[in-house]
């Protein structure tokens, strides 16, 4: 076995029940959870387990919740004796990282990611702004998608996901635009997506610079794994680097494709996707297959699939 990257999934893998399994069955796990129920002095655990669909929707919510079931999961894969090299995840996903590199507490990234979840919301009126993926595009046609919307507002890329996946992110008039022009162009599909603001788009600016003011306010230490930003798809070399790093993500597209690149050309032949959901695992296979690299994906989104993990990861060690 190669090198191992443990990686993180961002918003919109919610769902209500995540983690329950591990609160109920593995020690570890639960104390995460009763760490965020004081440290947000609120019963997170309770929203997570037994609230609604529509209450986990709200970003301020949202955001902690998948940083916290997250953590949860990599706690009970930490009692079993399993590491990485590398860390990365996507958007929100990076604070998990930076959880398990120690560059930041686990009490502290939940107040900022709560915080962020709140300027993020609050940047764009709702209903204003909205986001889409576009599937099977062929890049050389990206800029002309883009121009497409930009005559009803601004268009961007929020996310390069896979070879086959892009999403865009901006004024919802322009994605509706950008999309059909996507189709046009031979895209398979172009499905908008159920978000409430634009994520990672110059319309974020403002939610970047109060994220600042909360950053600088908690001790950043340096990094003891190597982790990957979502801005440049390179290691973050020092811990000076990542206020400014996590301030410019909020804006500028995560470049999801060109992270995973960096760590397969850097040894990386393992990629353990910790959290709820799954499409991280398949963004990386699609990537591995484009490089013609054999890459090995493991899924850890309940017990059972962190058992599986656990038993291939021993038996490869």
């Amino acid at each position: 076995m190669g090198k191992i990257a443990f990686i993180f999934p961002g918003q919109g893998s919610q769902y209500v029940g995540m983690a329950k399994d591990f609160y109920d069955e593995i020690k570890e796990s639960r104390l995460v959870f009763e760490e965020a129920d004081d440290a947000l002095n609120m019963k997170l655990s309770s929203l997570v387990f037994e609230g609604t669909e529509e209450d986990l929707m709200k970003t301020e919510i949202t955001q902690p919740a998948v940083l916290t079931a997250s953590i949860a999961m990599l706690k009970a894969l930490e009692k079993e004796g399993i590491d990485c090299d590398y860390t990365a995840g996507l958007s929100l996903g990076e604070y998990s990282s930076l959880v398990k590199s120690k560059a930041m507490s686990f009490s502290d990234t939940l107040r900022i990611v709560r915080e962020r979840g709140k300027f993020m919301q609050e940047a764009v009126p709702q209903g204003v702004g909205g986001m889409a993926a576009l599937l099977g595009l062929d890049r050389i046609y990206l800029p002309d998608v883009l121009e497409a919307g930009k005559d009803y507002g601004i268009v961007e890329v929020a996310n390069y996901n896979s070879p086959e996946q892009i999403v865009i992110s901006g004024e919802l008039k322009g994605i509706k635009i950008s999309c059909k022009k996507a189709i046009e162009l031979g895209a398979k599909k172009a499905v908008e997506l159920p978000v409430s603001a634009p994520f990672h788009t110059s319309l974020l600016t403002p939610a970047g610079e109060k994220l600042r003011r909360e950053l600088e306010k908690i001790t950043i230490n340096d990094l003891q794994k190597t982790v990957i930003s979502n801005v440049d798809g390179k290691p973050v070399e020092t811990k000076e680097e990542i206020v400014q790093k996590l301030v410019d993500q909020v804006s500028h597209s995560v470049l999801w494709q060109q992270s995973i690149e960096k760590m397969i050309n850097d040894g990386v032949d393992t990629f353990v996707e910790i959290g709820p959901g799954k499409s991280l695992s398949g963004f990386v296979k699609r990537i591995g297959k484009s490089m013609n690299k054999e890459v090995t994906t493991l899924n850890i989104n309940n017990v059972d699939t962190f058992r599986q993990a656990v038993e291939k990861l021993t038996k490869g060690a």
